[in-house]
């Protein structure tokens, strides 16, 4: 395999102030890109600028809330401005809302779902846009979730969201095709603020930042490390070697990466003329029944003490 060079490519990082939209613009910086840098919070994406500056890289910033579809052309129309064109997208910026459905107000509701959704939906089409006007190709990287992949609890707007994501990285990988715009869904798992308020990965978050390691139970049994373990999946799906990688969602973190199935059908059963409600409720536990599918995130695993 050749060395990953992104040298001559301008990528827009939505959300990539802090976090994991900062781990994948350092490494597509780092791999020759000009990154687009966006944020809510000037003085954050203006560090965010100065720190891959610092590090050898091309960026600048563009503050504005993902959304509308004029925060979109905003921030298309700043890579084409500064860098000449556009190659890359990654839909990185979210926001978090948590509440049981009977309590999650519309106000919650919509705001997840304008950002996460909208965001990746209306800074997708503006991208597509240029890149088909350009002719020349190029990539984008929709960020989704393992809870828009099973569920989460107290993340109504959020996984629905992360699972329209993904079914709308399914359906653009279609029609961008014969453009040669490749699009995939990335599902990473990483130490961030949000991780870091589940009381069992706290401890280890906290020793990781006073200098320790992750344990492999975690880098490797979890698939759960830093944010710069998923940022390498970036440029790798930005890049030539991942031409012929489209449709897919692929999950990383740690030391794992892993390729997520699509929704199928598993099992079918079959009445002549159709089925009754009774018929249904006769068939049921002994066919399509036998082996219901389990949802949420599966609880880690952690050592006995």
């Amino acid at each position: 395999m050749p060395s990953i060079d992104l040298s001559g490519k301008a990528a827009v990082v939505t959300g990539s102030g802090r976090g994991l939209g900062l781990a994948y613009a350092h490494a597509l910086a780092a791999h020759g890109a000009s990154v687009v840098v966006n944020d809510i919070d000037e003085a954050v994406a203006e560090a965010a600028v100065k720190s891959i500056v610092e590090a050898g890289g091309r960026a600048v910033a563009e503050v504005v809330p993902v959304g509308t579809s004029e925060a979109a052309e905003r921030l298309v129309n700043r890579a084409v401005e500064e860098f000449g064109r556009l190659d890359v997208l990654v839909t990185n910026a979210g926001i978090l809302r948590d509440k049981v459905l009977w309590k999650m107000t519309d106000e919650d509701f919509d705001a997840v779902i304008t950002t996460h959704l909208k965001g990746t939906f209306t800074c997708a089409r503006a991208a597509a846009v240029r890149m088909r006007e350009q002719g020349e190709g190029g990539s984008l990287i929709l960020v989704g979730s393992p809870a828009g992949q099973r569920g989460n609890f107290g993340q109504t707007n959020y996984a629905a969201a992360k699972a329209g994501i993904a079914a709308m990285a399914r359906t653009w990988s279609m029609e961008l095709g014969r453009a040669g715009i490749t699009v995939n869904a990335i599902v990473p798992v990483a130490a961030t603020a949000m991780t870091e308020t589940i009381p069992a990965f706290a401890p280890y978050i906290e020793a990781m930042r006073n200098g320790e390691p992750l344990p492999d139970f975690l880098r490797k049994g979890e698939g759960f490390g830093t944010p710069e373990d998923c940022a390498s999946l970036v440029p790798f799906l930005a890049s030539e070697a991942a031409r012929g990688i489209t449709g897919q969602a692929v999950g990383i973190g740690g030391d794992k990466v892993a390729l997520w199935s699509h929704p199928q059908e598993i099992r079918a059963a079959y009445a002549d003329g159709g089925w009754t409600p009774d018929t249904l409720a006769d068939a049921w536990p002994t066919s399509v029944g036998a082996e219901l599918q389990s949802v949420g995130i599966p609880a880690p695993k952690f050592p006995e003490a």
